[in-house]
């Protein structure tokens, strides 16, 4: 399940690919912007940048900007970064598998076998999804929504 974390980290790096190139933004307006609690933005955005994602610059003329192209950047890269293994349970994930407790076999397990299934069709979706492609969708989904309540 996508976590607060990684809803908000997305809401941020889409506000940021609506920029125009060379534009930056602050914190305070892409949290205004997004309905985001600041302080927590504050530190999602410290962990996109610290993973290469975002740039940031001090100053007049200051703010956040994508590190690279919203057409280079997977979706799936930037919720690993945020929430982990993409996987809904440890003992599904390449990642950081973690046997349950309560198996006694994983191989015959049919909910890891299922959510394997899930973890594959989740990752060929979202690893597949650029930046640029997430960020388009979603102003094709919200902008006949604030015409409509109008």
């Amino acid at each position: 399940m996508l976590t607060k974390k990684g809803k908000y980290g997305l809401k941020a790096m889409v506000d940021l690919a609506q920029l125009q190139p060379g534009e930056t933004a602050f914190i305070t307006d892409i949290a205004v912007r997004n309905n985001l609690p600041k302080k927590f933005l504050d530190t999602i955005m410290l962990e996109l940048r610290n993973a290469g994602f975002l740039r940031s610059k001090k100053g007049p003329g200051g703010g956040y900007s994508l590190a690279r192209r919203a057409s280079e950047i997977r979706v799936g890269q930037v919720i690993r970064t945020l929430d982990g293994p993409l996987a809904p349970i440890r003992c599904a994930s390449r990642t950081a598998y973690e046997a349950c407790d309560d198996c006694s076999d994983p191989e015959t397990c049919h909910v890891r076998r299922s959510m394997i299934v899930v973890r594959d069709a989740m990752a060929g979706i979202l690893d597949n999804m650029t930046l640029e492609q997430f960020a388009a969708s979603e102003q094709q989904i919200v902008a006949p929504l604030r015409s409509e309540a109008s």
